[in-house]
């Protein structure tokens, strides 16, 4: 019980944004007239259940005259329900497409957040594959719930309309019962609605692992295409190692994985079709053996006959909605559950909070207050630092491998959340950090230069950056739309990331390795550009190798085990 609870409260708290939303009322107009196209339809199914009767009674009695005025009465009634039909879903496809667009907006607005997409690795979220919710995921959402929501309401008026015409149909039932009888009335009613309650029953028994078996689907053929992604990334280091062969097996263990779920998932659903056309079937000829005494008793005309067989038979079809809509019920009940896990992954990221203080002052330094940094296990890696780096600073972060000089350059970005203290930035300062591996979005060369401003500038200006980073040849193609991660080496990508810093002219850069894929020499060109281009400029280095010590003039050592020095770098 409660696990369908959850599922339940999962299941409002994805929807109930969009429905509270500044486009709720638009929403619910369009949503009530689909519904009213519906029960249009049901009410033409009704008149068509009555033209049932007419016509065959009309057969029945050889009235040749009464045969084309009733055939122009069904047209009539068949061409209005077509049009009724067509713009029923067409309208209900438009309000997916409404639906579907705020929700992919407001997922992403909440996955961009506050670097919600970094904290989900940063705190070892299990939600895999976020592309996939926001993609696949919502649009199944939205499109298998107004598919069932107004489904649901059609057969369920359905019910309504019919369940009164099989009634007075189906007449009284008189069951001997020793020296008694018993009368039923409206016994195929009855008997329609506890063979209905039954095959719910049943078809739940027999469907309920497709749930389970869906949601693992969905995430192996994620993870399938997740890893073909990860190749095409990273071609290049691939074909240096020659790991073709550990890909091609780590592509066949994530397909093996994909095939032998859906190998079962086949088998499950072939349980759920044998049961479900079974109980199709029997439904067709039940109301024939129901209605077959009175017919031959002389109680029931053909016209009855074909009506009661109708009427029955759309009776059946609403009280058997839930099985014959089992498999879609389980594929929403999936996909709730990865939206849900999805959502309260987000919410818990943007959650935590870092007990770091961080703040603005008007002295001209980056000061730091017993500031400790820590890692996701408890492990400090700096602790309790406290100094002052004026305007002006060039300070290179040292250390061993692993002992969180990196670390410290994501906490004074802000998007590290383990630490303590306080921490004061220049006030009106621009700050820019520049990581080892600089991102290219893909577009134009100017985009990526640009990155992560608007794509607009002077092209003289952008032309002259590329220039003195020794990346002039490319200045022509500053409009070529094209992968450029994969034109440019790490090394040219790096020389256009200190392009970005002469174009964006900060006050105060961090860079964490960001001239590890470069010669000495033009490491060395490229410090000494930025010190004449911008002779104010404030920098925080973190490196391994000891050429950078000529382009500073303080070293911050971190030992890794929490403590750390502020030395002066001897000339």
């Amino acid at each position: 019980m409660h696990e369908k609870f959850s599922y339940f409260k999962s299941f409002w708290h994805i929807c109930r944004g969009y429905w509270h939303s500044e486009q709720k009322w638009r929403a619910l107009g369009l949503l009530a007239v689909v519904i009213g196209l519906n029960f249009a339809a049901v009410y033409l199914l009704v008149l068509v259940n009555e033209w049932y009767n007419d016509f065959y009674n009309a057969l029945q009695a050889y009235e040749a005259e009464s045969f084309w005025p009733l055939i122009g009465r069904f047209t009539g009634l068949a061409f209005l329900y077509i049009i009724i039909a067509v713009y029923a879903i067409y309208l209900r496809q438009m309000l997916e497409i409404k639906w579907r667009t705020w929700m992919t907006e407001h997922y992403l607005a909440r996955w961009m957040k506050e670097q919600t997409y970094y904290r989900l690795q940063v705190l070892g979220s299990d939600t895999d594959n976020p592309d996939q919710r926001i993609s696949e995921d919502i649009n199944q959402f939205v499109s298998l719930t107004l598919q069932l929501l107004i489904g649901f309401l059609k057969q369920l008026t359905t019910l309504a309309a019919f369940a009164a015409v099989l009634w007075n149909l189906s007449g009284a039932f008189t069951v001997p019962l020793g020296s008694h009888e018993f009368v039923i009335y409206g016994y195929m009613f009855w008997f329609s609605l506890l063979y209905s309650a039954l095959g719910t029953g049943a078809a739940h028994l027999v469907g309920r692992r497709l749930i389970g078996l869906d949601f693992e689907q969905q995430r192996y053929e994620a993870d399938f295409r997740f890893s073909m992604m990860r190749v095409r990334e990273n071609s290049e280091s691939i074909a240096f190692y020659r790991g073709e062969r550990p890909e091609t097996a780590g592509f066949k263990e994530r397909f093996a994985l994909v095939i032998k779920n859906y190998w079962e998932l086949m088998r499950q659903t072939k349980l759920l079709n044998f049961y479900i056309n079974g109980y199709g079937q029997l439904a067709v000829i039940v109301p024939l053996v129901l209605a077959a005494p009175q017919y031959f008793a002389g109680t029931m005309a053909l016209g009855g006959l074909m009506q009661t067989i109708s009427a029955f038979g759309r009776v059946q079809d609403a009280l058997s909605y839930f099985v014959d809509s089992y498999a879609s019920i389980a594929q929403l009940a999936a996909v709730i559950r990865r939206l849900g896990t999805f959502t309260a992954h987000m919410e818990q990221a943007s959650a935590v909070e870092s007990p770091v203080q961080r703040g603005t002052g008007e002295a001209q330094a980056l000061v730091l207050t017993e500031l400790s940094v820590e890692l996701p296990d408890g492990r400090t890696l700096l602790q309790d630092a406290t100094l002052e780096l004026p305007a002006g600073s060039r300070v290179l972060v040292t250390g061993r491998s692993g002992c969180g000089k990196s670390t410290l350059l994501r906490l004074l970005a802000g998007i590290w959340p383990y630490g303590k203290g306080s921490l004061t930035l220049p006030a009106g300062k621009r700050v820019m950090f520049l990581p080892q591996k600089p991102y290219l979005p893909l577009g134009s060369l100017r985009r990526a230069l640009l990155y992560p401003l608007s794509a607009s500038g002077s092209e003289d200006r952008m032309a002259e950056a590329l220039q003195k980073v020794g990346l002039g040849s490319f200045a022509g193609r500053l409009d070529e739309v094209d992968d450029w991660s994969r034109i440019l080496s790490l090394g040219e990508q790096q020389r256009l990331a200190f392009a970005r810093v002469l174009l964006v002219r900060p006050d105060w850069v961090f860079l964490d390795e960001a001239t590890s894929a470069l010669d000495e020499e033009r490491e060395q060109e490229l410090y000494k550009l930025l010190g004449r281009e911008l002779p104010g400029l404030s920098l925080v280095s973190v490196g391994h190798r000891s050429t950078l010590f000529a382009q500073h003039e303080e070293e911050l050592h971190l030992a890794g085990d929490g403590s750390w020095e502020l030395r002066p770098i001897e000339g």
